[in-house]
Order: structure tokens, then sequence, then C-alpha cells
């Protein structure tokens, strides 16, 4: 896959999820559907993490498995609005990671490890897209315990 084809790719992930979490505001940050799960702003915090975590074990010498920490960090964040920054950030991150590599270095493949297997460095890409899509589909469910109606994402649809 090219540096150019990935950009592709977080943009159009990048547009879904905006588009999908639009009705979301500061007041909702701290809702969670039960205690102990995510709440708004961890949701936005976690995907953007594990955004960042992706992009930066593609070329890595290996992944980083601190979960626990990883999680501390994520459940630190109350704010939305601070969310939606890192979100923005983390798909910059790497965009830049694209444009870093070739699309020959993308489709090398990892050494042995035990996230990926020894598959080609670009299926993070996927990987990145399903995880997104499943935190996207979450806070639709959040949207719709706050009494709001998710937008779809892939269109904008008139009111």
């Amino acid at each position: 896959m090219t540096p150019e084809a990935i950009k592709v790719q977080l943009n159009n992930m990048r547009e879904f999820w905006n588009r999908s979490t639009r009705p979301l505001e500061e007041k909702h940050s701290n809702f969670a559907a039960q205690e102990g799960l995510f709440t708004v702003a961890g949701h936005f915090a976690h995907t953007a993490q594990t955004i960042e975590w992706f992009f930066d074990g593609a070329f890595a010498s290996e992944w980083n498995m601190d979960f626990e920490g990883m999680d501390k960090k994520v459940r630190m964040v109350t704010s939305l609005t601070e969310a939606r920054s890192w979100f923005e950030r983390s798909i910059n991150r790497a965009m830049e990671v694209a444009d870093a590599h070739t699309a020959a270095e993308w489709e090398s493949p990892f050494p042995p490890n035990p996230i990926m297997g020894e598959v080609p460095r670009d299926a993070i890409v996927s990987g990145v897209l399903d995880h997104t899509a499943h935190h996207r589909g979450a806070l639709t469910v959040y949207q719709r315990l706050l009494g709001l109606t998710p937008p779809m994402p892939y269109m904008d649809v008139p009111d």
C-alpha cells in the first residue's frame, strides 16, 4: 500500500468518525453506559491512543505491551474537547508516519511478533479502521442512550 493510499484511508476514517460523533458535546464527556466502561471522552482517547499505538508499532523494534499503563492514561481524560484534539493529533501523526516510509517498506513483513504476526506492515491500516469503527459504533449507542440521534457516518443527510 502506498503512503497516499494509507492517507486516503485515514482521511475517510476521520470523516466517518467526526460525522457520526458530531452530536456529542463537552457536557457528554463523562457519560458512560455503565460503571467501569469508557466514558465518551474515554472512547475518543482510547481510539486516538490505539491509532498511535499501531503506527508507532509499525516500524518499532517491538510493540508497546504496557496495556495497563495505556489504559490509565486514557481514563485520565475527562474532557471531550481534549479527547477530540488527541484524536486529530493521532491521525495527523499517522499520516506523517505514512509519508515517512515507502510503499515497499509498508509492504515488507513484520518480524515475528505477538500482535500482527509476519504480515505486511500495511496490515495495521485495516486494524486501525476496524478498531475505530468498533468505537464509533459504541459511541452511536451512547448517543442513543443520551437521547441523541447519531448521523449516518458515510454521508451527510439533510435534517
